[in-house]
């Protein structure tokens, strides 16, 4: 316990990054109870906008942190990683969310079946887009930290974070929609089950 203390003692980035997730999931969470629980729709709204404060919350302690003379770390590019990321899933998450939400609380309907088969690919693809442009995102943050700072000692742990989001990007690309690419498709099965059922 005491080293993790003294982690967040020499990094307080990752306190805040930490800090940006846990609010990003009460935010999502204390909205959709106002949502279906206590039927405060204006409430939820409300409570559902912050999320992407958060966000901005995250990048202006960065901003802040270097702009005071902090030397950038493995954690400033990671605060700049996770906004971007944020930004491209965090409306899918909140999505995912609110459907399960409705579901189990206010009589919504099920959630949709996970998809298989042509839809799996397709839904592969459209994860692997956001992929992309959260590390598109990133990356332009982490230029214009760089460019902000003008230190190049000062911020030359950010340069690392450009390649690794290259890899994170090409291994995202080979274990998703490439990987279904030469995955059989079971559609026609599906089908048959259906009609099969169908018949019963």
């Amino acid at each position: 316990m005491n080293k993790i203390w003294d982690f967040i003692a020499e990094n307080p980035m990752a306190a805040v990054i930490a800090g940006g997730e846990i609010g990003f999931w009460v935010a999502i969470g204390a909205g959709l109870l106002a949502r279906y629980l206590l039927r405060l729709k204006r409430t939820s709204t409300v409570l559902l906008a912050l999320t992407p404060v958060i966000d901005i919350v995250v990048l202006v302690a960065t901003v802040l942190d270097l702009q005071g003379g902090a030397k950038a770390t493995f954690v400033h590019g990671l605060a700049a990683v996770y906004l971007g990321f944020s930004v491209a899933f965090g409306p899918s998450m909140i999505r995912w969310a609110d459907v399960r939400f409705a579901h189990r609380f206010a009589g919504g309907p099920p959630p949709p079946p996970k998809p298989r088969g042509r839809e799996k690919a397709r839904a592969e693809w459209r994860d692997w887009g956001k992929c992309v442009l959260a590390s598109a995102i990133a990356a332009g943050v982490l230029l214009v930290l760089i460019v902000m700072v003008g230190d190049t000692e000062q911020v030359a742990a950010l340069w690392g974070w450009l390649p690794r989001l290259g890899v994170v990007t090409a291994i995202w690309f080979a274990t998703g929609p490439l990987w279904q690419q030469f995955t059989p498709h079971d559609d026609h099965k599906d089908d048959d089950r259906i009609s099969e059922g169908a018949r019963r």
